[in-house]
């Protein structure tokens, strides 16, 4: 009798959906990782994750009722991803889409179409992952970052020239082009502040002020690495300057960022977190 029950609970769509999510979450995670960008593996990894915590706290309240339409809308978006997905061999714009992709055709299967508003904070989180960094290349990130690590070389006693995005120093100089510009980081922190402001009760206030100092966080960061890279030019220190340029000294500098964002989340909102729900409900 056990075993009976057993398969008929296999039988059950959520099961089915849980697989197909599994799958999805898998194939996109493989996909990543052969881009051996370790900033973007981290970032889609801990949005899944986020996502998957979202759905599992509140499975038991989720309406799960689809269409003949939704269901073929949803199978046929999962077919598209698996056909891209089987042509892609290095970084493709589609990897950033994907989460997306799979989220809405994962929402649509398990909801229809008038169910998708139960997903709005998820599919959020994951439209998110979507939006290039080229983007924020409409704003010269890379001249205020070379202006900024002037003004941290000049305060530290370096003599330094700003000529554009080129920092001189006495030995060496080095350019500030856009990948070295901030903007990696700045998007992953506004990422991690989008997910901290859905799953914890923040003020209105609150809300306009952790994307800000997100961002701040990011590019102060961003640019004391530059900084150190600059000096380390001039040192003729080659191989310390590749470490921290592209090897794990990169990765090393993201996690101070994601330190100091959390740290300024845990004592600036998370300790009055009482207060704030009763500001909520108010």
């Amino acid at each position: 009798m056990t075993e009976i029950n057993w398969l008929k609970q296999l039988q059950e769509p959520k099961y089915w959906l849980l697989a197909i999510a599994a799958g999805l979450i898998t194939l996109h995670l493989t996909l990543t990782s052969r881009t051996n960008d370790t900033d973007l593996f981290g970032t889609m990894l801990l949005f899944w994750g986020v996502v998957a915590f979202l759905i599992w706290e509140r499975h038991e309240s989720l309406t799960f009722e689809s269409g003949v339409f939704a269901s073929f809308f949803g199978a046929s978006l999962i077919g598209l991803i698996l056909l891209k997905s089987s042509s892609i061999y290095g970084y493709d714009f589609f990897i950033r889409a994907t989460p997306f992709l799979s989220g809405i055709s994962l929402a649509m299967l398990a909801s229809g179409t008038k169910g998708l508003k139960q997903y709005w904070q998820e599919l959020l989180i994951l439209a998110y992952t979507a939006i290039p960094p080229g983007l924020i290349g409409l704003v010269d990130v890379a001249k205020l970052t070379a202006k900024f690590s002037a003004f941290i070389l000049h305060y530290l006693g370096f003599e330094v020239v700003r000529q554009g995005v080129f920092l001189i120093l006495e030995k060496g100089s080095v350019e500030v082009y856009h990948g070295c510009s901030g903007v990696n980081a700045i998007l992953q922190l506004l990422g991690l502040a989008l997910v901290f402001l859905l799953m914890f009760p923040t003020t209105t206030g609150q809300k306009i002020v952790v994307p800000i100092v997100a961002v701040l966080i990011a590019f102060s960061v961003n640019a004391a690495r530059v900084s150190l890279m600059a000096v380390l030019v001039s040192l003729s220190q080659t191989e310390a300057f590749k470490y921290w340029h592209e090897g794990n000294g990169s990765v090393i500098f993201s996690m101070i960022a994601v330190f100091i964002f959390g740290i300024f989340c845990w004592f600036a909102i998370l300790k009055n977190e009482p207060e704030n729900k009763k500001k909520q409900n108010c």
